[in-house]
């Protein structure tokens, strides 16, 4: 679809949602809306809840704009109601979404596909851990995002508590060996890596409070690495993107040591869009505003399946 053909439709912009990161989705759906407002779209918020297919269809909306984030929107539940209901939306098709979302299955393609990520294990609740590597350790939900349930441990005792924390929002979680880098960002638009950001948390890492809380990060563009292996950490940003089959936009987390090993973290499908997301920010330091960032991905609205 064309900028024209888009501002003769009316447009969802979908937010809120029914996951742990509902007040992060609020914040990306209000930002991007005012955006599209602004630029001339008919453009209506819709904070999602169970009852979505009524409210798109009361609303008439022909285009939706997923502004979700985590469970029940960037897992692919929400684009398979959109493509039964024949409605093109924007980011990443159903398949997609579920491989990103689930950090077990997304690993599996990432090293198929030769990226590196750290050594894990899977536990199921209910299973005993057996460690196959020493501490630290960084333990996760499989299923969240946002750094939600996520704890470092470094010592023995403080395990059980890592796992209680990671087990409150998942029956799958991560055991994953402690990584010291950089982290850092890939922004990718359309397929392409426009730029890396890297991320220097005040707390001991890049948790939700340092994510969404002004002053707890700094955030350096160009990340400081060297040439080489900065183009690689870009290279190995779109190859993660393609491993899962990503549609036009997403966010790619690494970790960077300092010998320059780039370890794979994730790919964010449905990065945040507000005043501190790391996606627009890295925009537009490519020169890309945020109301062109928005239009760009709306641009890409399709049915994917």
């Amino acid at each position: 679809m064309t900028v024209e053909e888009l501002k003769q439709k009316k447009i969802g912009v979908l937010m809120g949602g029914l996951s742990a990161e509902r007040e992060v989705s609020l914040a990306s759906g209000a930002a991007v809306l005012a955006a599209l407002t602004a630029g001339g779209h008919c453009a209506v918020g819709i904070d999602v809840g169970r009852d979505l297919p009524a409210r798109l269809l009361a609303e008439g909306i022909e285009v939706a704009f997923v502004a979700l984030h985590g469970r029940f929107g960037e897992d692919g539940s929400v684009q398979g109601v959109l493509e039964l209901m024949g409605i093109p939306y924007t980011g990443s098709g159903v398949l997609a979404s579920a491989l990103a979302i689930n950090k077990i299955f997304s690993k599996a393609m990432f090293q198929a596909a030769g990226l590196t990520v750290a050594p894990y294990q899977v536990l199921r609740r209910g299973e005993e851990l057996h460690l196959s590597f020493a501490l630290p350790v960084v333990v996760k939900p499989s299923r969240e995002g946002s750094s939600v349930g996520i704890s470092i441990v470094r010592e023995p005792g403080q395990m059980e508590a890592a796992l209680a924390a990671a087990f409150a929002y998942d029956a799958e979680i991560l055991v994953e060996r402690f990584v010291d880098g950089r982290e850092v960002q890939v922004g990718i638009l359309d397929g392409k890596a426009l730029g890396a950001i890297e991320i220097v948390p005040k707390n001991e890492f890049y948790d939700y409070e340092a994510k969404y809380t002004a002053g707890m990060a700094e955030h350096i563009l160009p990340a400081r690495l060297p040439a080489a292996i900065y183009a690689e950490v870009l290279k190995a940003g779109e190859k993660a993107h393609a491993a899962l089959d990503c549609d036009c936009y997403s966010r790619v987390d690494f970790l960077v040591t300092e010998a320059g090993e780039c370890y794979l973290l994730e790919v964010n499908t449905l990065p945040g869009m507000t005043d501190l997301s790391l996606l627009p920010e890295i925009a537009n330091g490519a020169g890309i505003g945020f109301a062109e960032l928005a239009e760009r991905v709306l641009l890409a609205a399709s049915l994917k399946i």
